[in-house]
């Protein structure tokens, strides 16, 4: 079954797959579960979701090694940092990244539900979900599994990390899914890879810039992302059924 043609793949049952790419691949190196994914399990259907935030050259680094015109999906909200923007277009020439794909909010949907670009102020689920969440969904249309950048080390429900996982009919692929802090940094050294600006400047992890904050926690990196309120995720990787209801 490992090396059955796609369609059979395909055809496995959900849990079966998992079993099978999480029994084969729990141990294996990033870039070899980059490599079963591109060349074997979901070769044209697969795409990377990348907010170029604080550890992202990693990732995107890997994938350049392996394939650079991979699609890669880049979440265009319009409340990122200048910096993290910079940070995008620097990382793209250098690695060589030749298809990065800016998606936006629907701009009438926009000025419907936040014409004012204040929403996140009193509602910051529905800010999320109108532009980051709703669209991802058409992003992704034509993919049957999606990389992630998470790691167990950042805490919360990511603890129990598994390298493959599938929610709302797609595949997820964590390649850096055992990674510690210790692994990062010495892959961005050893790689003499840029740092988005803001690390230095106590971001640890960066989202859009009203909702992001310097760590509070140093031994929390997500500490500074919507701090002082119980949301602790945009809801691209909660099940739907778990997202706060926004209207």
């Amino acid at each position: 079954m490992p090396y059955a043609d796609y369609e059979t793949r395909a055809a496995q049952p959900v849990d079966e797959r998992l079993a099978r790419l999480n029994g084969e691949l729990r141990d294996a190196s990033a870039t070899t579960i980059l490599r079963v994914s591109f060349l074997r399990e979901w070769e044209n259907k697969i795409t990377y979701v990348s907010s170029f935030g604080a550890e992202s050259a990693v990732m995107l680094a890997l994938i350049a090694d392996v394939a650079p015109d991979l699609p890669i999906v880049f979440l265009e909200t319009g409340m990122h940092f200048p910096q993290t923007l910079d940070y995008k277009e620097e990382l793209t020439e250098r690695l060589g990244l030749t298809n990065v794909r800016d998606i936006p909010p629907s701009e009438t949907e926009r000025k419907i539900l936040d014409p004012k670009n204040t929403l996140w102020k009193s509602d910051p689920d529905a800010c999320c979900a109108l532009r980051k969440v709703r669209p991802l969904e058409p992003a992704l249309e034509g993919f049957d599994a999606w990389i992630t950048g998470r790691k167990r080390f950042h805490g919360g429900a990511r603890l129990s990390l598994p390298v493959f996982e599938f929610s709302q009919g797609r595949f997820k692929v964590n390649p850096l899914a055992s990674w510690t802090q210790d692994d990062v940094n010495s892959f961005l050294e050893r790689r003499n890879l840029p740092k988005h600006p803001l690390v230095a400047q106590g971001y640890p992890s960066i989202g859009c810039w009203p909702c992001t904050k310097p760590a509070a926690d140093p031994g929390d990196i997500r500490s500074g992302r919507w701090a002082g309120q119980a949301k602790t995720e945009c809801g691209l990787h909660v099940d739907k059924t778990e997202r706060p209801r926004v209207f």
